[in-house]
């Protein structure tokens, strides 16, 4: 949990989903406590944030700095 809050707290967002349903939700490049890349898809209302997703992202498909994938 402590990643995950961090991670929403001093992340950046990198792509936004404006047209997902049941609320737009967007994909933040944060780190974990021991400093590690962390991605998170998020939703939020006016009273709570939701969790949708999280997860270490893979050098094979991201480029150096986690924000851009790799052509394929």
């Amino acid at each position: 949990m402590d990643d995950i809050v961090r991670a929403i707290s001093n992340g950046e967002i990198i792509k936004e989903y404006a047209d997902d349903k049941p609320l737009p939700s967007c994909l933040i490049l944060g780190k974990s406590m021991d400093e590690k890349p962390l991605h998170l898809v998020i939703s939020r209302d006016e009273e709570f944030i939701y969790l949708i997703t999280a997860y270490l992202p893979d050098s094979t498909q991201w480029e150096d700095d986690f924000k851009t994938r790799k052509e394929r």
